[in-house]
Parts: C-alpha cells; structure tokens; sequence
C-alpha cells in the first residue's frame, strides 16, 4: 500500500535523481550477466577508439552514436522481456519463445543497422589506409 505523502515524502525531483540510479543499476545488472551485451560493451570501446582515431566530425559521431545506442537499447529490452518471460512462464509455452525470438529480432536488426552505419562511416576512412 502506498505511504500518505508527508513532509518526510521525497520530492518530486529526489525520485527522478533515483530513477537515474535504477537506470544505471539495471545496466550494470544486465553488463554482468548478458554475455552479448558483454560483446557490445567491448565493440562500442573499439568503435568509439576508431573515431577518436579517424576524427570523425560531428555528424559522423553522432550517427556512430545513434548506432551504438540503438543496439544497447534493443539489447537491454531483450533481456528484460527474456527475464520477465522467465518469470511468468517458467516452463516451456509457444508464445514466450515467439515474445523471446521477436525481441531478439529487435537486437538483430539494431546490430544491422549498427553494421550499415559503420560500414558508411568507417568504410572510406579504412579504404583510404589500404596501400595501392
């Protein structure tokens, strides 16, 4: 049940501070456990190298960035729909495997995207490196 508002209540802004914190939490909870977000962890430190190593301009970083936020979204909404899947339907059901493949999908075509914007970014910039 919920607490009477008092003066001892947190204001309004004290739980938005909070939520940024939670936020936070479950990314550090889902980083341990998520070997695939394990994966994009390392691959946003090489990809964010690169740029500082190419110079990429504005626009170009933040393309990169959409990118590799697009990806660690899409993957941390899988591992909370596979986590509350878990929960609800501990057992296997069709559904829960078809809410478990469509939130992988997700994850799929983020990390394409994420490959295509690179590729546009990066592409150029590695070609010009190739001796001829």
């Amino acid at each position: 049940m919920a607490k009477p508002y008092s003066s001892n209540h947190p204001s309004r802004w004290h739980r938005q501070v909070a939520s940024f914190g939670y936020a936070f939490r479950g990314i550090w909870a889902a980083l341990r456990s998520e070997s695939h977000l394990q994966f994009h962890a390392l691959a946003t430190v090489v990809v964010f190298g690169g740029g500082l190593y190419f110079r990429l301009n504005l626009t170009e970083w933040a393309l990169v960035s959409l990118a590799v936020a697009g990806v660690w979204a899409a993957e941390l909404v899988n591992t909370a729909i596979e986590t509350l899947t878990n929960l609800v339907s501990p057992d296997f059901h069709p559904l829960a495997g078809k809410a478990k493949d469509v939130a992988a999908g997700a994850v799929l075509l983020a990390g394409f995207g994420a490959v295509a914007v690179g590729g546009c970014v990066f592409g150029p910039k590695i070609w010009a490196l190739w001796p001829r």
